[in-house]
């Protein structure tokens, strides 16, 4: 069993200043990764899900504390080194995915050569979120968006075909009589995907003890972001052809992304609630 100690507010006097030199080199080094990080989670839309997640891992963190501080500094210098000349590296090419790459590498390596290894595990949890709040590059963004947009738009098409709604699909483009309803980048479900796969793993980390089970639980927000997207786009297309066409747009079809992201939400809820019904089975004596 892991004893955790409540984290230091203060330090002692004899560490202070070498705190205050690490500090500022690391700001040195690392603040323009640090800058456009915060400058993306503030501006971009893919992105936002950042100024949720980071102060959720630093609360984590604080709430966790410390485990027993056994340093390991070869390692911590090793890891610490990689990301100074990664950093180097992607300051000369200007790509942000390796710059950022290089800011969490700086911070485990002086994680390890703190506390070591142990107090990383000891903080899975606030560091997977940390790591889920940096954005992926626009190239990865846009090759994860597309088969997004295609399976969507598919699952949609089929959902209103049920209905006996005469649609045709081409590609996203869902053909309507007289109407047309494109199933753009914003609406291919990836930013609701990032948000419940975010979403799973805080809530696996805090209210289930098993590995099997959080595993469970982030793989099954995949499914369920992926179909209640595609009924968000059905809904659209069915008040479209049924009620009014303007429905497609404007209050309507944000309000349409807000519900269909809460029922996702109680769905993971209720997923959380029955594996751990299960664990405690498991886990309990015969």
């Amino acid at each position: 069993m892991t004893i955790a100690t409540p984290f230091p507010l203060t330090l002692p006097r004899k560490q202070i200043a070498p705190a205050i030199l690490a500090g500022l080199s690391f700001i040195v080094a690392f603040g323009e990764p640090m800058a456009t990080l915060v400058r993306d989670w503030w501006s971009n839309p893919d992105a936002g899900h950042g100024l949720l997640l980071f102060p959720v891992a630093l609360w984590l963190a604080y709430k966790k504390g410390l485990v027993e501080a056994r340093p390991q500094p070869a390692l911590g210098l090793a890891l610490l080194a990689a990301a100074v000349l990664m950093r180097y590296a992607s300051g000369l090419a200007a790509e942000l995915m390796t710059m950022r790459g290089s800011l969490v590498g700086a911070l485990l390596g002086l994680l390890i050569y703190w506390r070591g290894i142990r107090q990383v595990m000891h903080w899975w949890l606030p560091i997977s979120l940390f790591i889920l709040s940096v954005p992926l590059p626009e190239v990865v963004l846009g090759s994860l968006a597309l088969p997004l947009q295609l399976k969507a738009s598919q699952w949609g098409a089929a959902l209103l075909e049920m209905r006996d709604v005469p649609i045709r699909l081409d590609g996203n483009v869902i053909r309507l009589p007289g109407r047309s309803l494109f199933v753009t980048e914003a609406c291919s479900g990836l930013r609701s995907l990032t948000a419940l796969l975010s979403l799973g793993l805080l809530v696996g980390g805090l209210w289930l003890q098993t590995w099997w089970g959080r595993t469970v639980l982030v793989l099954a927000a995949i499914p369920v972001a992926m179909m209640l997207n595609a009924v968000r786009i059905f809904l659209t297309g069915f008040l479209v052809y049924f009620v009014d066409p303007a429905l497609a747009e404007g209050v309507m079809h944000y309000s349409e992304g807000w519900v269909t992201f809460v029922i996702a939400f109680a769905i993971l809820g209720a997923l959380t609630w029955l594996l751990g019904r299960v664990e405690t089975r498991i886990r309990r004596p015969a």
